[in-house]
């Protein structure tokens, strides 16, 4: 019995708070899990910026609504689920992830909560678990599933290191220089063959 578990941001989106740092025009908000191992450290360090420009649940919001997802990311999605279970595990939070599910489909997705004050304002994030991706591969395998896993950032490492097989997608020249012994792919046509011939074994 096999799940796939993807990474949502940089696999099959855009990095959203890439994205709202070009549309706020606060170059420092580019800053991701690809660059920053530590996610706490990493979401306190955003919120303070906001909290510094004023900006708040609406503004991100807003320019997620205007993101779709990669191209082929939806029929890659679509193909694998006709062949395997697959979570999508991120570190985002439901008050981003929810518009860009309906885009994917309605996948199923496992991530955190944003604490949002009345007027808006971000004050606190609650993460679902600690280490949440590899928390959550190794609760999947405790139930009898073996887990394929697939990400780009650093905070993928360990759900991907631990699974049946993992692989590295679209990710940095650091982190593949780190982890030679990871498959990485840049096409999803590449990733998918990977996860059926893992399961063909």
């Amino acid at each position: 019995m096999y799940i796939t578990c993807l990474d949502l941001e940089g696999v099959l989106v855009p990095e959203i708070w890439i994205a709202f740092a070009e549309a706020s025009g606060i170059p420092e908000l580019k800053r991701t899990t690809r660059d920053e191992p530590d996610y706490d450290k990493l979401m306190r360090w955003r919120l303070g910026i906001l909290k510094e420009h004023g900006l708040g649940l609406k503004e991100i919001q807003d320019t997620i609504a205007k993101i779709d997802p990669l191209p082929g990311a939806k029929e890659f999605l679509d193909e694998l689920r006709s062949i395997t279970q697959v979570i999508i595990i991120s570190d985002t939070f439901t008050q981003f992830a929810t518009p860009l599910m309906r885009k994917l489909g309605w996948p199923t997705i496992f991530c955190n909560s944003l604490v949002v004050a009345p007027d808006g304002e971000i004050t606190d994030f609650k993460m679902r678990i600690e280490n949440s991706k590899l928390t959550t591969v190794k609760a999947l395998q405790s139930i009898g599933y073996e887990t394929i896993a697939s990400g780009d950032s650093y905070n993928d490492l360990g759900m991907i290191l631990n699974s049946k097989a993992g692989f590295l997608f679209r990710s940095t020249a650091q982190i593949k220089a780190d982890h030679p012994e990871l498959p990485a792919f840049e096409e999803y046509g590449e990733l998918l063959d990977a996860i059926k011939k893992t399961m063909a074994e």
